[in-house]
């Protein structure tokens, strides 16, 4: 389903898959090594960030805290906001309205 957002769905993927790449060890969440992530083009890297973005999308729509590498994506509906953090400390965030 995917959370409730007000700008355009392209938009907020650009904006994710930018947050995550801020996330150095994100690939984990493909259980990806990470000699598989070096071995990869960036092109390729972009592709797999892009499809990490598009599933966290939808997956936190019901499932508002999700652990990626080292990182850790919040939904917060009341700020209509992806956080993105590293530990407690906030690196990023995505605006969905």
């Amino acid at each position: 389903m995917g959370v409730k957002h007000g700008r355009e769905y392209e938009e907020i993927l650009t904006d994710l898959t930018a947050a995550l790449d801020m996330i150095p060890d994100s690939y984990m969440f493909f259980h990806m090594e990470s000699e598989e992530w070096v071995a990869l083009q960036d092109s390729e890297k972009l592709e797999v960030q892009e499809a990490l973005a598009e599933d966290l999308f939808y997956a936190l729509g019901s499932e508002p805290v999700i652990h990626v590498g080292s990182g850790i994506v919040i939904h917060d509906p009341d700020t209509h906001r992806i956080n993105i953090l590293i530990g407690e400390e906030e690196m990023t965030f995505v605006s969905l309205i």
